[in-house]
């Protein structure tokens, strides 16, 4: 007998049916979440035969080339979002500051969201995966009037949904309430992405190291003593230059994924809220670990302005474990 076919809409209404706190609003945001997913997931998939392929222009508020992809990512989750009267604000990597969002509805949005609309942007032009980064708050400040800035600066702790959609040869949707990890892979015969991964567990070890290697001389001196200690290991070097496909890896195989301070940048390079706030609740509710290279936990970190960095080492439990334990030995031989 065949197994039913378990549709993205489908598995949030049964979610909201067992959990007495879940809202119909929350619900819809998620959908709406799918339906710009696939709108963007179809200009990726054309990319090469229309002309938004390589470099916009302008650049982000850290610095990065802005693609022209990222542009219309950005304004397709932007006015997807807005239509739906469900959220009150966006922050978006792209965006300098958060964007006030007002509803025509009749209703009163509850909640805020932060994301980066394009993650690996860059290799859109040699046609390798990219990936949506997204995280989900309610909001603090009052529902009869606009959002305001302390509705974003939220911790990791406070985030009540995250998730990412992969590009790839498939195109996958992963997401977490804070009750396990599910994916939902895109079946382009019926344009419904449709369960395909319940209840993701990563492994609590594996063979996978992710990180640049080509910034390695302006790594601390422990973070590339642990570097060698991988290799010493053989353990096998898997960097892609997306973070969500470079974490999708490791939460299906196991691994470690690493993105350590430079000198050029002394307090990390990967945006807090938009990255990694909403992978590691992911990774946690997949069973791994998420820290800092200063071993701090990143969902308890405090967050300051809308575009803090960090630095970042996440993946299998027990390989994070022992990262942790060789920084703390060479930490202080050092010091």
């Amino acid at each position: 007998m065949l197994n039913k076919i378990v549709t993205l809409d489908e598995f949030i209404i049964r979610s909201e049916k067992q959990n007495p706190n879940s809202s119909g609003s929350f619900s819809r945001l998620l959908r709406d979440i799918g339906i710009a997913a696939k709108i963007v997931n179809r200009e990726v998939n054309k990319a090469g035969l229309v002309n938004i392929l390589g470099v916009e222009g302008s650049t982000n508020s850290t610095g990065d080339d802005v693609q022209k992809l990222d542009v219309f990512a950005n304004e397709k989750f932007i006015e997807t979002l807005s239509y739906s009267g469900e959220v009150c604000g966006i922050a978006s990597e792209e965006n300098q500051d958060f964007i006030p969002i007002k509803s025509d509805l009749d209703k009163t949005a509850q909640y805020v969201v932060v994301m980066d609309p394009l993650d690996g942007s860059s290799n859109i032009d040699v046609n390798v995966s990219v990936g949506t980064i997204f995280g989900i708050y309610k909001r603090k400040s009052p529902e009869n009037g606009p959002c305001q800035i302390e509705d974003f600066l939220q911790t990791g702790q406070d985030m009540v949904a995250a998730g990412y959609v992969l590009y790839g040869t498939s195109t996958l949707l992963v997401y977490s309430t804070g009750n396990g990890v599910n994916g939902f892979t895109l079946d382009p015969s019926i344009g419904e992405f449709c369960l395909s991964h319940r209840n993701i567990q990563m492994p609590a070890s594996g063979n996978y190291y992710s990180v640049n290697q080509g910034y390695y001389l302006k790594f601390d001196l422990e973070m590339r003593r642990y570097i060698d200690h991988c290799s010493d290991l053989n353990y096998r070097l898997r960097y892609i230059g997306s973070m969500v496909s470079d974490i999708h890896r490791i939460m299906f195989q196991g691994g470690i994924f690493l993105y350590p301070n430079t000198r050029k940048y002394p307090k990390g390079k990967l945006r807090l809220l938009y990255e990694c706030y909403p992978m590691a609740y992911l990774i946690e509710q997949a069973g791994g670990t998420a820290l800092t290279c200063k071993l701090e936990r990143i969902m308890d970190i405090e967050i300051h302005a809308l575009h803090q960095t960090s630095s970042i080492v996440m993946g299998s439990r027990d390989m994070v474990k022992d990262m942790k334990e060789f920084v703390e030995k060479y930490g202080a031989v050092i010091q």
